[in-house]
């Protein structure tokens, strides 16, 4: 037994110390990190996060479309040569809501591979010693059994109304063993559940759930309506997670996450939450006493994809997730003081 402990911690030593020989740390010298798609979402968030901590070993660049289209490899590359980065996160991607997707699975699927492949390829090209790149749960099969974990990305296709983008994004993880296997490349991903959170795309066509909502129901109040109608049922089930935990947690992968293997980056089982209770939410982040109404003649989309974060919480137990209710408020509040700079 004891033999057994001094093995696995050994493992582990020598696990860290490759881990940061990737990372450049034992070198000393200065990590370069790029981030494709930085002026959305989530890039936004690790923006304000490394921004917070003024580490002089890393230089941080947040690349937007205005910066060059990556579906087309010579501006990839362009940018690859231009900033020389040892580091990429990528979050670049064709991204929309549930009724989006529907109607365009195809431009999904066309759009992601190019980008995908365009990001990797450029990477390996320039010497990038670590990608990490955000795929989605719902990339998981549709037909499954919960909760879902990282072993069962391919075990099935996955729901009708996405499709397009979900394979897109599951060839990433496929471009991640190739790279591995042919070249030894320290390409991994990130699978977060549903995200939210300042700078989210408000546009009410094709915006995900939660910035959906939160557009609709102040369009309403702004129009002094007393009637906030959502969507379908009300009945799915969802697990969201605040962009600015999302953030923290990308930068923690990059940093000390050193396997091929993707890992769900999910709030906790137990806090997965309906459409219904999201929209009451909002509703009371708005302080709005009118009355809710469930367009039923609407789909709903997958009713469930609770997914298991048991990987994560091996590495980071003592992680704090933001209270929905909070960051729900934070970002309402965001949203009615920056119409200006809002994706609307």
């Amino acid at each position: 037994m004891i033999d057994f402990i001094y093995v696995y911690v050994l493992l582990l030593l020598i696990s860290k110390f490759v881990g940061l020989v990737i990372f450049g740390i034992m070198s000393g010298e200065k990590k370069i990190i790029l981030v494709t798609g930085g002026s959305g979402l989530v890039g936004k968030a690790i923006q304000k996060v490394v921004n917070q901590e003024s580490n002089k070993q890393e230089e941080w660049i947040f690349l937007s479309s205005k910066d060059g289209d990556l579906s087309k490899f010579d501006e990839t590359i362009r940018l690859f040569k231009k900033y020389s980065p040892t580091h990429v996160i990528h979050l670049a991607a064709m991204v929309g809501g549930l009724f989006h997707n529907m109607d365009h699975n195809l431009d999904f699927f066309r759009l992601n591979m190019l980008i995908n492949d365009n990001v990797l390829r450029a990477s390996f090209d320039s010497g990038v010693v670590k990608v990490v790149s955000c795929l989605s749960t719902c990339i998981f099969p549709d037909k499954t059994e919960y909760p879902i974990d990282e072993t069962m990305v391919h075990n099935g296709p996955p729901h009708s109304s996405n499709f397009g983008y979900s394979y897109a994004k599951r060839m990433l993880d496929v471009l991640n063993r190739g790279y591995h296997e042919q070249h030894k490349c320290k390409y991994t991903s990130v699978i977060p559940c549903n995200v939210f959170g300042p700078y989210d795309n408000f546009d009410l066509h094709d915006s995900h759930v939660i910035p959906g909502l939160i557009r609709k129901l102040h369009d309403v109040i702004k129009n002094g309506g007393n009637k906030f109608t959502v969507m379908g049922s009300g009945k799915p089930l969802r697990q969201f997670i605040y962009s600015l935990d999302l953030a923290k947690l990308i930068i923690f992968v990059l940093r000390e996450y050193h396997d091929v293997e993707p890992i769900i980056l999910s709030v906790d089982e137990k806090d997965e939450i309906s459409i219904a209770d999201s929209a009451r939410a909002i509703a009371k982040a708005f302080d709005f006493d009118g009355e809710i109404l469930f367009d039923t003649s609407k789909a709903d989309g997958q009713f469930k994809k609770t997914a298991s974060n048991a990987k994560l919480r091996m590495l980071l137990p003592d992680f704090q997730f933001t209270l929905f209710e909070v960051a729900i408020k934070d970002t309402v509040e965001w949203f009615k003081s920056n119409q200006d700079v809002a994706r609307l």
